[in-house]
């Protein structure tokens, strides 16, 4: 996301879990991809780290659909990619760059902000707003409140 680091959302979540777990106390299933908060057990011990069991047959992930103690062991988010029709030139620029990030100290370098239009720009209201706020509801027949409708929904 625009401005959101790998830590900013690491940190979320972590402070999420711990707030479930020691304020809310609730039954809680927390799925996440932060690895890093398989750690969290140590500090509460009311939460537990499982993961539903796949495995590798012939670089295809299989999914055996069982629920095991601990976190996984391994990722298979490049298979799942694949699973999810990612095109193979992605999947090979990704395998080089997990294995670099993998091999290598240090953080990723980051790309250059791309340009991007401002988000809270005042923007032209939408010709259907224009035209709702110069309507007055309860002086409309059901007619007019319907031919109304029609007229907008053609603006759109």
């Amino acid at each position: 996301g625009r401005g959101t680091s790998t830590f900013d959302g690491l940190s979320l979540a972590w402070a999420a879990a711990v707030q479930l777990a020691r304020s809310v106390r609730a039954f809680t299933l927390f799925a996440t991809h932060y690895f890093e908060l398989t750690a969290l057990p140590e500090q509460c011990p009311s939460m537990a780290n499982v993961h539903l069991d796949a495995t590798e047959h012939e670089d295809h992930v299989v999914f055996l659909h069982n629920i095991q103690e601990g976190p996984a062991n391994r990722s298979f988010g490049l298979q799942v990619a694949k699973l999810a029709g990612i095109p193979d030139s992605v999947l090979r620029a990704a395998r080089e760059k997990l294995q670099a990030l993998e091999r290598g100290p240090g953080r990723p370098e980051p790309l250059p902000a791309p340009a991007q239009a401002e988000l809270f720009a005042n923007a032209e209201p939408h010709p259907a707003l224009t035209r709702l706020e110069a309507v007055d509801p309860d002086a409309l027949s059901p007619r007019e409140a319907l031919q109304l409708i029609y007229e907008l929904r053609g603006t759109l």
